[in-house]
């Protein structure tokens, strides 16, 4: 099984895919954030850093794509943090509508994307973790990353209208939708078992 959780910046993901690799005894998968050379530039100068930014999260994520169909082909579970269909649905497309990507170089990167989703296979479920901005917000404090200090709400805004809208047309595989506003899986065991309840129930056809 391969299950995917997607979802805007704050939303929980990495916590969230944490315990749930460890309650199902799978691989996780994390968004590589530490050691991206081009993060802190990036929301430092976001039209100059953009291009350069997408092509290593879209190589990085291309790469995962393949460990993860080697585990899964050797019957292991595996928890993904972000996917590469955010990357072009929702943080290249938004930079580009949002005039911080320019049209060649968005263009560019299409066409690489393209090349290699033809060679990924969809998640078993995507888990998507809907959270509006007061929460985001909280979350993005909390966490203290010093490049994130610096990021705009209207960008983050942006963002969420993206996953609403492919969110809305996902059809690749199952689909479920967690929203996280009121949840604290941290604090809370039993939000977190309300979230295990609900993927055990979509992944085994129970609803």
């Amino acid at each position: 099984m391969h299950i995917a959780i997607v979802g805007n910046i704050g939303a929980g993901k990495t916590t969230l895919a944490h315990k749930l690799a460890h309650h199902f005894q799978w691989e996780v998968f994390l968004e590589d954030v530490d050691d991206n050379p081009y993060l802190k530039d990036f929301y430092d100068d976001m039209p100059r850093w953009a291009f350069h930014l997408q092509v290593y999260f879209l190589n990085s994520r291309f790469r995962q794509t393949q460990r993860i169909k080697q585990l899964q082909q050797a019957s292991k579970g595996v928890i993904q943090d972000r996917t590469i269909y955010e990357d072009a649905h929702i943080f290249a497309a938004n930079l580009n509508e949002s005039g911080l990507m320019n049209e060649r170089d968005f263009q560019n990167y299409r066409s690489l994307f393209d090349s290699m989703i033809s060679m990924v296979e969809p998640p078993d479920l995507l888990l998507y973790l809907k959270a509006d901005l007061p929460k985001l917000i909280q979350q993005i404090e909390k966490r203290g990353r010093d490049y994130e200090t610096h990021m705009r709400i209207e960008y983050l805004k942006n963002l969420n209208e993206h996953y609403e809208k492919w969110i809305s047309s996902y059809d690749a595989g199952k689909l479920l939708v967690i929203d996280v506003n009121q949840l604290d899986y941290v604090a809370r065991p039993e939000d977190l078992g309300v979230i295990i309840e609900k993927i055990q129930g979509k992944l085994f056809g129970l609803f």
